[in-house]
């Protein structure tokens, strides 16, 4: 690839996933470390992104920031928050990750609605605090500056106290035989605690990360009980999922 290529295809990456990592660009793109970090720094002097060891972050995630960014795909998250809220009921324990989509969703709930959110995500609790009938509970260690989300031993101890009704994960990658991915072990420990207390669990993720796979994993596909994207239900790429056991809204 030419370095313009290469850097759009960092960029493509960073608005699909929020973050990369040098090594998976590396073997993705086909050139050394050092072109990797070489297109990384121009790219973050260009204020394109957010470089940080090992890897980059999107702007459009760092919400302290660059609130003015826009949201990658913002109307296929807006749709997918949408059909997420269909599932909240009032008086439920709904445990939640970070990510733009969950976010989106915080921002959308119902007035009215009666339910206890718990969660790390330092700007998802932002806008769930915004909702005057809602319980919000933090799940408290050290920030995970990244992702902008508690992680560490006390954080899982204390959502392994909980009994939700439902874990909402924001998704980074998603695919038939390895099921949920991410790139962060930190995150990736916290939501295997998630969907351990939680009676069912969602997945949220525009379409565009359905078939892809990160490092890590986070759970099998034959635990996630509801797939949400912006796509009809019946589109043709779902049709595995379906197929799968998962159900597909």
């Amino acid at each position: 690839m030419l370095k313009k290529e290469r850097q759009a295809y960092i960029l493509h990456r960073l608005d699909i996933h929020n973050k990369v990592v040098n090594t998976k660009l590396c073997e993705d793109i086909g050139v050394s470390e050092d072109t990797i970090r070489r297109d990384l720094e121009e790219l973050d002097r260009a204020g394109k992104l957010i470089k940080v060891h090992g890897g980059a972050l999107s702007n459009s995630f760092n919400h302290i920031h660059f609130d003015t960014v826009p949201v990658y795909s913002l109307q296929q998250k807006e749709k997918i928050a949408e059909k997420a809220i269909r599932l909240i009921k009032d008086n439920m324990y709904v445990l939640t990750s970070g990510g733009t989509t969950i976010l989106e969703m915080a921002k959308r709930l119902p007035h009215q609605l009666k339910a206890t959110f718990i969660t790390g995500s330092i700007p998802v609790l932002n806008a769930y605090i915004q909702h005057p009938n809602l319980n919000v509970i933090v799940v408290g260690d050290r920030v995970n500056k990244n992702a902008k989300i508690t992680v560490g031993a006390s954080a899982i101890a204390k959502i392994r106290e909980v009994n939700a009704d439902l874990c909402i994960l924001g998704t980074n990658a998603i695919d038939l035989r390895r099921g949920i991915t991410d790139n962060d072990w930190e995150v990736v420990e916290l939501k295997r605690a998630m969907i351990e207390a939680s009676t069912k669990t969602v997945c949220l993720t525009i379409a565009e990360k359905l078939n892809s796979f990160e490092a890590l994993q986070v759970c099998e596909l034959k635990r996630i009980d509801y797939l949400i994207t912006e796509l009809s239900p019946d589109d043709k790429l779902l049709q595995p999922y379906v197929k799968a056991g998962v159900t597909v809204l």
